[in-house]
């Protein structure tokens, strides 16, 4: 069964103080990642002060993403194949055996909302009761028709008026508040992702906005203690978190990507889209120089006739191109971000992550249009990556590999299905089910 509970994605429990395994499958609109960690207990360091669990990577793969557009899933059958291979080849890396996955959702329409719930507190102080009570309550007034809840996080909580309070639970008061970031997306998005993961026999552990877990991959804890954005640049959508006093405060997305520039080279160069691609990635630029008039390269001519001679262009015909639509991207961004809390933090920086953020110049690009200091995001603190890891494009599966470390801060719906306690029922007794050794 495919259901969202309660209009809620699956959530993963807390982490206990042991070993775990964990997997993360980020089904991108043109690469499948799949990364298996164990996460070890470790006392917290400097940079990183969130963090309780060392990550060792024991296996990954990344292949070419079929059967996606735009983040959402297009052809399940052809999704599921490649699901199918990615898990298989990270699997036979780490010698493990997969049962279920971490999730990253960027399509659907991603949309962060600040809500202020309050309510009466009958008994003088404030239990775990109340507060669960109030941001069910808030979570349910942002959940709209045919969307689901990925995050319900508190940022704040308020006694009588008084905002500010870190922890309510047996403070006294008369009424209690609940400011919380609830970020949605379309449910339809959501159900086909865990229907392609269901269908290759693998439990959905958990899902998380990309941007988000991005940016537990690639923020320090000073940049998201002063505020900074995340914004994740896929090939089919682009996703921004927005972190304020050291919390998530704010995401959006939209349906423009790295993939929309290959689409504008084939139109604008008059060349197959696989031909485009490759001049994306060997020559895209959105600096244009004095000598890059007079570099000039041949282009082979779309279409199947052999003898068409292939066309001359110069560099900089590639990098206006190219240009005309990162500015489009940032414009966008710009726009997003001046919705968001983020608008008032002037100080704030800006990270770039994700597959095309790897453009050149693009951050002189994006310091000059968002009018803040920007820099590539790379994934911090992970032992043993290897080099294709360590690029801004594994910021997602990296970041929900950390992911399940910060689960405690989020609301979840209670379950209604009442489940028998027994000894193994935490978060890490499902590991033995999850990851079965060996084949």
């Amino acid at each position: 069964m495919t259901g969202l509970e309660r209009n809620q994605t699956p959530k993963t429990r807390p982490m206990a103080k042991r070993t775990a395994m964990v997997a993360s499958l980020d089904i991108g609109t043109s690469k499948i990642a799949c990364m298996i960690a164990r996460l070890k207990p470790c006392p917290p360091s400097g940079a990183l002060r969130g963090r309780s669990h060392a990550v060792e990577l024991i296996g990954y793969s990344q292949i070419q993403s079929r059967g996606v557009k735009a983040g959402a899933v297009v052809d399940l059958a052809e999704c599921e194949q490649a699901v199918r291979q990615a898990v298989a080849l990270a699997e036979r890396m780490a010698k493990v055996r997969v049962e279920s996955v971490l999730l990253p959702v960027s399509g659907g329409r991603l949309q962060g909302q600040l809500i202020e719930a309050s309510a009466e507190i009958r008994g003088g102080a404030v239990t775990s009761a109340d507060v669960t009570r109030v941001t069910s309550a808030g979570m349910r007034h942002a959940t709209g028709e045919g969307r689901t809840v990925l995050h319900a996080l508190p940022v704040g909580y308020a006694l009588d008026g008084v905002k500010g309070i870190r922890d309510p639970r047996g403070m006294v008061a008369r009424q209690f508040g609940v400011d919380m970031n609830v970020v949605t997306a379309d449910a339809t998005v959501a159900r086909n992702l865990m229907l392609v993961v269901e269908r290759c026999h693998l439990n959905v552990e958990a899902m998380a906005a990309s941007p988000y877990v991005a940016g537990l991959s690639v923020l320090t804890d000073d940049e998201a203690d002063l505020g900074a954005a995340v914004i994740e640049m896929g090939a089919g959508t682009t996703t921004i978190a927005t972190y304020s006093g050291g919390r998530f405060v704010h995401a959006s997305g939209f349906a423009v990507g790295g993939h929309h520039l290959t689409m504008d080279l084939a139109r604008g160069l008059s060349a197959c889209i696989a031909d485009a691609e490759r001049i994306k990635t060997l020559y895209g630029t959105v600096l244009t120089g004095g000598s890059d008039a007079r570099e000039l390269m041949s282009v082979p001519t779309a279409g199947d006739n052999e003898r068409e001679v292939p066309q001359i262009v110069s560099r900089a015909t590639i990098a206006n191109i190219v240009r005309h639509r990162a500015e489009e991207i940032f414009e966008m961004v710009r726009d997003r971000l001046a919705d968001s809390p983020l608008a008032a933090e002037l100080k704030a920086r800006v990270v770039l992550s994700g597959g095309a953020s790897q453009l050149t110049g693009l951050v002189e690009l994006a310091t000059q249009v968002l009018g803040r200091p920007v820099r590539i995001g790379r994934p911090l603190g992970f032992g043993r990556l290897p080099n294709e890891a360590k690029s801004a494009s594994f910021a997602v599966p990296s970041g929900l590999l950390v992911y399940p470390q910060y689960a405690h801060l989020e609301h979840v719906e209670p379950r209604h299905t009442r489940r028998l306690r027994t000894g193994t029922d935490g978060y890490f007794g499902k590991v033995g089910r999850w990851l079965r050794e060996g084949f």
